[in-house]
């Protein structure tokens, strides 16, 4: 899989919208199985790589990629907006996002990596996930424990940091926990603190990926559902100054009239 971050997804120069295209029989027919079964082929051989020790940023970001197309190949369409907003020579940035589902990470994994390095703030939990662990301790996220938030801030203001430093950006869902809607009240200044400590912009990112659906069981494995699009918009990077209370409003509001718009048009395309 040798590809450079310029021909992997450089197509992304501005707002993209997946093009109409023909579907396979089984696809159309069974978008749940489908989906997993391609998704699951890209987790597996990122693991497979991961606990050899082999796997490279870049192949992780491809095999985000290959989750992309398996989107489009289940008849999902992607629509993402404000890209051209983030120039790349700004890099590196705090991306300060909702989180919906799984979906997020290998998007963003995609759609970032063709204009610079980033990183995740992920749960604890998921570096004892079966076959993913391998994938995390290979590409070695800031790592957060949910259940004590002075901690939490602590490990995200200092190897987020420091990741920051040696050029990555940060990609942070400042939630508890996904929702499939939007909720302000649970939304913290964690993304705030640390881009105003690194003395970095943030960038808002709006979301709406309930594609891929919660499961009533297994929380990572719900429905398939093509017919809703999934949505990113990027903002403009903005400059945190004094505290970060405004900017944080500024995001909040951001993030819940874009939202707003789409769960009231979930299906229209742009």
């Amino acid at each position: 899989m040798e590809m450079s971050r310029e021909d992997s997804f450089g197509f992304l120069a501005g707002d993209y919208f997946t093009p109409d295209r023909k579907r396979k029989w089984f696809h159309k027919t069974f978008p749940t199985i489908s989906f997993y079964c391609l998704m699951l082929k890209e987790v597996f051989a990122a693991a497979k790589a991961g606990k050899r020790g082999e796997l490279s940023f870049d192949q992780y970001c491809l095999h985000g990629i290959g989750v992309f197309r398996a989107i489009e190949k289940v008849g999902g369409r992607v629509h993402i907006t404000g890209y051209d907003q983030v120039p790349a020579d700004g890099w590196p940035y705090v991306f300060v996002a909702n989180h919906m589902s799984v979906l997020e990470t290998f998007i963003f994994a995609a759609i970032l990596n063709p204009k610079g390095k980033h990183m995740f703030v992920v749960k604890k939990n998921l570096l004892d996930y079966p076959v993913f662990k391998h994938v995390m301790h290979a590409i070695d996220p800031v790592v957060v424990g949910r259940e004590n938030p002075r901690e939490d801030l602590t490990a995200v203001l200092q190897k987020g940091a420091e990741k920051i430093a040696a050029g990555f950006s940060m990609v942070i869902f400042p939630q508890k926990t996904r929702a499939l809607r939007f909720e302000p009240d649970q939304f913290n200044t964690i993304g705030i603190k640390l881009a105003r400590r690194s003395g970095v912009p943030v960038v808002p990112v709006a979301l709406k990926t309930d594609f891929w659906g919660q499961g009533k069981r297994l929380k990572d494995f719900g429905g398939i559902f093509p017919e809703k699009i999934v949505r990113f918009h990027f903002g403009a990077p903005i400059v945190i100054s004094g505290r970060g209370q405004e900017e944080h409003e500024q995001i909040i509001k951001f993030i819940g009239e874009h939202y707003s718009v789409w769960e009231n048009e979930p299906n229209k395309r742009t």
